[in-house]
């Protein structure tokens, strides 16, 4: 590291004041930065914040607990490879295979990213946002295996820009970026995000009777055709083949969906990580877990269809809803910051993932909807809340003055 340190104080005045790299000084603090702390601190005097965290070391946290559901997906998608062409499969070439397509999706992603990022740190003279480290890795783990690159490095740049930097960059963005990207590529190019696209096949054919439909796909259908979607779910291929869609494997994700949002386990070991170092909030995961899983109980007290039906803790282990819960919810940026408001902010994004689960029939997931439009109205329920806590303490004040 010493040898790096110093590669990088020689090289240090070309992008100073008045050194030839001058305009790309903040590309080179941003990669100073990242590998090591930087030799400046706040003055010891006047209101501040002390911690021993700064802004990527916080960012790096939530990368690391995101890290079980890149290494469970990698190995996924490999595994639900073999299992569609009829191989047996075996779990070193399982993870070789996924390997090879799931990181080149987060170079993609991580470039892209990185090139806006740069590109508007060196126009604005102002720091690289380090927001991007999350999110070039959140938008890989919410996209189809079979997602084409082009269409990866489209859908970062347009949701970098449109979400982000056009509000002024980290800290500022009023829509979760990542869930940006993949509502881009869910309207602009809905036949490459859904349908039958979460399994690879290669060159290779599916065996027959083989159908790549996630859980959610398999309920939604079994609805229309006024199915009981637990039955349905174990008359599908695959749960002949083994039961795969029961709720213990269910949790476990070994199923065909999203890069990295299908294990629940693996969820939870990032929300243990995000929990224990207090960068995730537990309050907004537990109440979106609590408002969906409340919203599935209203559900079937009301049954009017077979999806109404299902048991409601279903909706708490199929789709992304535990991925959105922990990593998505969470955003600090774009979430409810008052206490109170997070407890509402949350709650209704897993009551309206429920919803719209149930009701929207072209798109069987909720999250990405439920986040999107909690997001824009994520600062009103923070206003509300802000306005009840005044009302609440005049009245406390006017009580006292008048005793």
């Amino acid at each position: 590291m010493k040898a790096l340190r110093d590669l990088l104080d020689k090289q240090k005045p070309l992008f100073e004041k008045g050194g030839k790299l001058e305009k790309f000084y903040y590309l080179y603090e941003a990669g100073e930065t990242f590998m090591f702390t930087p030799n400046h601190v706040t003055g010891p005097r006047g209101a501040q914040i002390r911690d021993a965290n700064n802004l990527k070391r916080y960012m790096m946290t939530v990368v690391v607990a995101m890290i079980p559901c890149l290494l469970f997906g990698i190995w996924n998608m490999g595994y639900q490879h073999f299992l569609a062409v009829g191989e047996e499969p075996e779990f070193w070439p399982s993870v070789l295979l996924g390997a090879r397509l799931v990181l080149p999706i987060v170079l993609v992603a991580y470039v892209a990213g990185g090139l806006v990022e740069g590109l508007f740190a060196v126009v604005r003279k102002h720091p690289i946002n380090e927001g991007f480290l999350v999110t070039g890795m959140l938008i890989p783990l919410i996209m189809p295996v079979t997602i084409p690159l082009w269409q990866v490095a489209l859908a970062t740049i347009f949701s970098v820009i449109i979400a982000k930097e056009v509000f002024g960059g980290t800290g500022m963005n009023v829509l979760n970026v990542a869930m940006t990207a993949r509502a881009f590529l869910y309207f602009a190019y809905p036949t490459d995000i859904s349908g039958d696209v979460w399994t690879y096949y290669g060159d290779e054919k599916a065996v027959e009777g083989y159908t790549g439909a996630t859980p959610l796909a398999v309920a939604q259908q079994a609805n229309i055709d006024g199915e009981a979607v637990t039955a349905a779910l174990d008359a599908s291929w695959f749960g002949q083949i083994g039961g795969f869609f029961e709720p213990w494997n269910l949790f476990l994700g070994a199923y065909p969906d999203s890069i990295g949002a299908s294990s629940v386990l693996m969820c939870l070991v990032g929300a243990f990580i995000l929990i224990l170092t207090g960068v995730g909030s537990w309050k907004l995961m537990l109440s979106t877990v609590i408002g969906c899983y409340v919203m599935g109980l209203i559900n079937n007290l009301f049954a009017v269809n077979t999806f109404m039906e299902m048991p409601a803790y279903y909706h708490l282990l199929i789709g992304g809803l535990a991925f959105g819960a922990v990593f998505m919810v969470t955003d600090p940026v774009s979430a409810a910051h008052t206490e109170t408001g997070k407890w509402i902010y949350g709650f209704l994004i897993g009551v309206l993932t429920v919803i719209i689960r149930v009701f929207n029939p072209a798109y069987p997931e909720g999250i990405m909807l439920a986040v999107l439009l909690m997001n824009v109205l994520a600062p009103l329920i923070d206003h509300y809340v802000v306005e009840a806590n005044k009302k609440r303490r005049i009245k406390r004040g006017v009580a006292r003055a008048t005793v």
